[in-house]
């Protein structure tokens, strides 16, 4: 049972909604971060060290992102999600296939694809966060979508 619900000026329907929604978000942020971790981690080739830090770089931003979402999430009266079952169940993002890590140009390519869907996922909670006026969830929103936009605009221009 969860405590005492909060009385924000957002319906408990609303808040369940919008906290539902950023579980998802929550899940593909703390996959892409993971995906981004294992990368940094595995990465070879002539291209190591820019990798390798641009890499560090982009999962302890995500890291830092997760914690945000989770406690918007909380903030609303709802537990966040933490378990890789559920991250499996809510997130859009696939794992990588096989044992060998990709290529160091796939792993970029992946990292785009991620990010392109994080910010995806971003957008398609924001007109309900929108219609209930909950500026503080638009706010987080607009802030990942700029981040996960910028980061995929990189990494692609990382593939020309």
């Amino acid at each position: 049972m969860l405590p005492m619900q909060p009385n924000i000026g957002i319906s408990e329907e609303a808040r369940g909604q919008i906290a539902e929604g950023l579980g998802r978000l929550l899940a593909d942020t703390y996959t892409l971060q993971l995906k981004t971790h294992s990368y940094h981690w595995n990465v070879e080739g002539p291209m190591f060290q820019a990798l390798h830090q641009m890499f560090m770089v982009q999962y302890t931003e995500l890291w830092i992102a997760a914690d945000l979402i989770a406690e918007r999430i909380r903030s609303l009266g709802e537990y966040a999600p933490g378990t890789y079952k559920a991250f499996v169940q809510l997130s859009s993002l696939d794992d990588d296939d096989g044992e060998t890590p990709p290529s160091a140009m796939e792993m970029v390519r992946n990292l785009m694809e991620g990010h392109e869907q994080v910010a995806a996922t971003a957008r398609e909670l924001f007109a309900s966060a929108e219609a209930v006026s909950d500026q503080v969830t638009c706010d987080l929103l607009t802030q990942r979508m700029e981040v996960s936009e910028k980061t995929a605009w990189m990494l692609r221009a990382m593939q020309q």
